[in-house]
């Protein structure tokens, strides 16, 4: 372990040499002091928000812990701050495609689900509804337009009748 005092005075590269070397999580304590405002701005820019910007920088410096193991940094601050852009992107992206998917399903089952008015429609009402204005439609109508009704409804019966 790096006492605290050296830390201090090491440059952003040299930390992360000692990070890469001795895997000191402390070392990401150090970067954490250094650049919490700095990521906090950033995220600010992108999300919007205080408690998701609050919540990315934590995510962001704890995914340090693999990161600064996998990857060459030459200038930590401008790596940091695509890293955090990129970090940012990712959630509007996920947000954007969770909203477009809650609203999908939620068309989607508008058509499907049985409405709250239908379930307790009264039937009869319905029906003697329609035959009223069924029966206002056909006396809207010349006689000749009438009788070739009567006689389909009456034929199409007669054909029903007989079959039983």
């Amino acid at each position: 372990m790096i006492i605290n005092t050296d830390i201090k005075s090491l440059t952003d590269l040299e930390l992360i040499d000692v990070y890469k070397s001795k895997n000191d999580k402390s070392i990401i304590g150090e970067l954490f002091k250094r650049y919490t405002r700095f990521v906090f701005a950033i995220c600010m820019k992108y999300l919007k928000n205080i408690e998701k910007s609050e919540e990315a920088v934590m995510q962001i410096f704890e995914k340090l812990f693999s990161d600064l193991l996998k990857h060459n940094i030459e200038n930590f601050k401008s790596w940091l701050h695509v890293v955090t852009k990129n970090y940012c992107m990712q959630l509007l992206r996920n947000e954007s495609y969770q909203i477009k998917r809650e609203t999908e399903i939620k068309n989607t089952t508008d058509v499907f689900m049985e409405k709250h008015d239908f379930l307790y429609h009264d039937i009869e009402n319905d029906t003697e509804e329609k035959l009223n204005k069924l029966e206002m439609a056909v006396n809207s109508l010349s006689d000749e337009q009438k009788s070739c009704i009567d006689l389909f409804y009456l034929q199409e019966n007669l054909k029903i009748y007989l079959t039983n």
